[in-house]
């Protein structure tokens, strides 16, 4: 009886410890929570899938890397198209994957001029849809408010595919997968070092009414580790010197910034929090994206500039 007793009080004694301690992991979890914006954890195990498939497809066959593109494009376009529509502006759906699929698919087969030709056939048939919608006697709409959905739908070819599209013209240039990767290692880099500065050390808001996480402390861990983190992608992988690290570093950290504060800004004006909730942690594809959309127009007026296309 008394080992019976003993053993009753050992196990309610472990029970207790296990309970204290996942209510201080909650309490920890919610606090980070809260000082991020996003749940760290399934933040994190999510971007470690999205890793292992962008790194596999990006170093085994390029023609996946590329699906694997139009696919993320895509579903990005629905989303912001999806959240247009929810704050009363008509954007084709249907009409925006189709523009982004003729968008991605000229860059990828006939490089920049056809990445051109393909935003300009993708804005001729999506505006004549949305026209053509117009038509109909339920979808009848003031030619001002039919001009504003014309627009918006542009606005959403032109901020996902067209910006997503100079990804694959980085990766037809001289050991391009490696540009690509650079690109993503350094977007990555920015948002950890912001992420992490801001967490730790962050007090003095960036831009508290578009983005009220943003602090200058997170600018300042975002900035160090780009540039740390440039240097190492261009001497190692890039054949590139030092000081191409250092530039690409500063250029990835204003893009991503100011796409990051792009997005947070668009959100802010259609009254949603986030894109979807498709990927836990993370809110929607868009959401992962902001960041690298304008920077993949950075690396590549980088790789431009250093010759890697020459």
């Amino acid at each position: 009886m008394h080992g019976s007793e003993r053993g009753d009080e050992l196990r309610h004694e472990l029970r207790t410890q296990f309970d204290e301690a996942r209510a201080q992991f909650e309490a920890t979890s919610a606090k980070i929570e809260k000082r991020a914006g996003r749940n760290l954890f399934l933040a994190i195990g999510s971007g470690l899938i999205f890793a292992a498939v962008f790194l596999a497809s990006l170093f085994i066959v390029k023609q996946v890397f590329a699906a694997l593109v139009v696919v993320l494009v895509s579903v990005a376009l629905v989303e912001l198209a999806a959240a247009f529509r929810l704050s009363g502006r008509r954007v084709p759906r249907v009409g925006v994957v189709i523009g982004g699929l003729v968008i991605t698919a000229g860059a990828f087969f006939w490089g920049p001029e056809g990445m051109l030709l393909g935003l300009f056939i993708a804005s001729f048939l999506l505006t004549v849809w949305r026209l053509v919608e117009g038509l109909v006697p339920a979808w009848e709409v003031p030619p001002k408010t039919l001009i504003r959905d014309v627009f918006s739908g542009l606005f959403t070819l032109v901020y996902v595919a067209f910006l997503a599209s100079f990804a694959l013209l980085l990766l037809a240039a001289p050991r391009g997968e490696w540009w690509v990767f650079a690109l993503v290692l350094l977007a990555v880099s920015a948002d950890v070092g912001a992420y992490a500065a801001g967490v730790t050390m962050g007090k003095h808001k960036m831009t508290p009414r578009i983005s009220p996480n943003k602090t200058w402390e997170g600018f300042a861990g975002a900035a160090l580790a780009a540039v740390i983190a440039g240097v190492l992608i261009a001497v190692l992988a890039l054949q590139q010197p030092w000081w191409v690290g250092v530039v690409m570093g500063l250029v990835v950290l204003l893009t991503a910034t100011g796409g990051d504060l792009t997005e947070s800004l668009i959100k802010r004006n259609l009254g949603v929090k986030d894109m979807s909730s498709w990927i836990p942690g993370h809110g929607g594809f868009l959401d992962r994206l902001d960041s690298l959309l304008p920077s993949a127009v950075g690396v590549y007026g980088v790789a431009l500039a250093v010759g890697v296309f020459a």
